[in-house]
Order: structure tokens, then sequence, then C-alpha cells
């Protein structure tokens, strides 16, 4: 069953909708400022917060975020990731997808001349992007659905990636974080905001039951950091069972089973995934109750 959110948003006309967003915008930057006024959140803070959840160093963290959740952070999204880096230290990996899509991918593929792994600026807040232009961070070469990794296995985590005919298979960052044993963290977001590791039970099977993918493969140019154009094969979500995803009904399932918890960094509400017990308890539950993000009681 839908939630009641979801219920209300589908009632709601766009324009309502959008005087809300606009609204609720508003009403956080008024917060951000008076706790601007006040000093806000430091480094310092940020790294107790990390250490508290259990980020340690060696650690590989794949970052999903909200950033203005946190509260007002003293120099911004640099700080966040300056902090995180500090916890996993020099042999940890920061992670984060940086997709220039905000939008259904197939309506972002069938407009889309170029990825351009330098140029192509990522839709996924200003942390991302603030993130994938350090130096020092190399990006994948997927069109639809690239991540930028910063650390020692940099390029272990992306070489791969734009081989795969879909996003989330054996030879993306977003599995191989689970081979590495790596963590997931939702800083003022949830699963329904950035599902993204959900989809690589889809991509291990190889008869998934639902059709998820769109039928049509596409072949996008992508321009790689020595400048040279590759011709890159994907597939794309079916947008009809896009709209059938129920991401956030899954959570409870995860902190039962112990893959997940709620933890706060700042202001945020925050859930921390261990990537392996994630897949781990998706793929049992699939095969022997039917368990999936769009049939989250089963089937």
């Amino acid at each position: 069953m839908s939630s009641f959110k979801d219920i209300i948003r589908a009632l709601t006309p766009d324009y309502l909708l959008g005087l809300y967003r606009k609204s609720k915008k508003n009403n956080r930057n008024r917060t951000l400022q008076a706790q601007a006024e006040k000093g806000g959140w430091e480094k310092e803070d940020l790294i107790k917060d990390f250490q508290s959840i259990g980020i340690k160093k060696g650690d590989s963290v794949l970052v999903h975020s909200a950033l203005s959740s946190v509260g007002f952070i003293q120099g911004g999204p640099i700080t966040f990731i300056n902090a995180l880096q500090d916890c996993v230290g020099s042999e940890g990996n920061i992670l984060m997808p940086t997709s220039p899509n905000d939008k259904l991918q197939l309506d972002y593929i069938q407009s889309l001349e170029l990825f351009d792994v330098r140029a192509s600026k990522s839709n996924l807040g200003k942390i991302t992007e603030v993130f994938r232009t350090l130096p020092n961070t190399v990006r994948s070469l997927h069109p639809t659905e690239p991540v930028s990794v910063l650390g020692p296995d940099a390029n272990w985590f992306t070489a791969t990636h734009h081989h795969s005919e879909t996003p989330y298979g054996k030879q993306s960052p977003w599995f191989k974080l689970i081979e590495k044993r790596g963590k997931i963290l939702y800083v003022g977001c949830t699963l329904s905001n950035a599902g993204t590791s959900l989809h690589c039970l889809e991509d291990a099977m190889e008869n998934f039951k639902f059709p998820v993918y769109y039928g049509e493969k596409f072949e996008v140019e992508v321009k790689n950091y020595a400048g040279e154009i590759l011709s890159v094969q994907t597939k794309v979500h079916n947008p009809v069972y896009s709209k059938k995803r129920k991401c956030d009904e899954l959570i409870p399932l995860f902190i039962e089973e112990q893959a997940a918890k709620k933890v706060n960094i700042g202001d945020a509400e925050t859930l921390l995934f261990d990537a392996k017990k994630m897949f781990d308890v998706m793929l049992d539950k699939y095969r022997k109750e039917g368990v999936t993000m769009y049939t989250p009681k089963g089937s």
C-alpha cells in the first residue's frame, strides 16, 4: 500500500506542492541563518558525530545527503567532507553519487548528447558538485549514475562502471562497495530519496521478477578524462516501475536485521547501513519471501 504522504502528494495540485516546497525552503533558510548567527557546526563537531556512530579509519563510506538538514556548517560542504576524510583516514574511501540527472532516467537519456566526466555537473546537491571537483577525486564513466570517489581505491571502484549495461551491476561502484564491506550514510534523507543501493539486487539477479528496465538499450557518447569519446551502452529504468517503488517501507526490516540503524549527524536524522548486510538481507528476503522495493511485504 502507498503511504499516507504518497496519497496526499498524488491528490495535491502541482502549484500547491510548489508553494509548499517554497515555504519549506524559506523556513529552512531562516533556521540556518539563525544557527549561523550562533556559530553553527564546526569540523570538530562533525568528527565527533561520525566517530560516535562508528565511522573509523579505513572505512569506505558512500554518502547520500540533504546537507541543509545538518544545520549551518561553518565552511559549508568542504567542512563536512574534510571531517569525514579525517575519520576514514588516508586508507579509507569516500564515495558520492554525482549524476547530472535529476529526473527519470528515460527522460534524461533521451535528451543526452554527451556525458563529459570532467564537465557534466552533478545535479544531486551542492556537496556532490563540490566533492566531484576536488583534486584526486575520480568519477566513473557511467552516463546515468556516475559515482565520484576519493581515496586509495578510487580507480578500483570506478574503472569498470561503464562496461556494465546496467548502472548497479557487479562492475559498478555500488556493488563494489558491498564487496568492500563498506558503509552507506543517508544524512537527512531516506531510501525513497536515494535508494540506489537497493537496485544492486535487481542487477545481481539473472531473471529479476519485475521488468524494472525499459525495453530499449541506449548507446551514449562519453568523454573520458583523456578527452577521448567512448561509446557506452546502458539500460535505463522503466518509469512504470519507478512509480511503484516503496523504498522506505523496507527500513524497519533493515533495522530489525541489524543492517541499518538510526543515528544523527548534526541536526540531521541519519540512516547508517552496512552495505554487505543490506544486500544479504535483500537477497535472502527476495529468495524466501519475494520482498523487493516494489513488494516490501513480500509476494
